[in-house]
């Protein structure tokens, strides 16, 4: 599954322009105090993971739903399948060492 991160594009569609335009909103509109660290790094990186907080702090200071800040591509991932493997044959049994439960 890939998941493609698009809040640059919402921000853009909603003409905000920079990280200081973005943390404005977000401590005004959804009461989210981030660094400018945080805030620029949401709008340049590819983040592995965000807090539900977060976004939906994002979806109200951009007044917009989640499907507009990231997309997520369900296609399914074609897996090769190994061809099944002959079954081992059994070893003999040696006189030595441990016993052979019986049959």
């Amino acid at each position: 599954m890939k998941i493609r991160w698009k809040l640059r594009m919402a921000a853009a569609q909603r003409e905000v322009w920079t990280g200081a335009q973005l943390r404005r909103l977000l401590a005004d509109k959804a009461g989210l105090e981030l660094s400018a660290a945080s805030v620029s790094a949401l709008l340049t990186k590819e983040p592995t993971q965000v807090k539900l907080s977060t976004l939906a702090a994002l979806c109200t200071a951009l007044e917009c739903s989640p499907n507009d800040l990231f997309e997520v591509d369900t296609t399914p991932i074609e897996q090769h399948v190994r061809p099944p493997q002959p079954a081992a044959e059994p070893k003999a049994a040696s006189s030595g060492g441990r016993s052979m439960p019986p049959l």
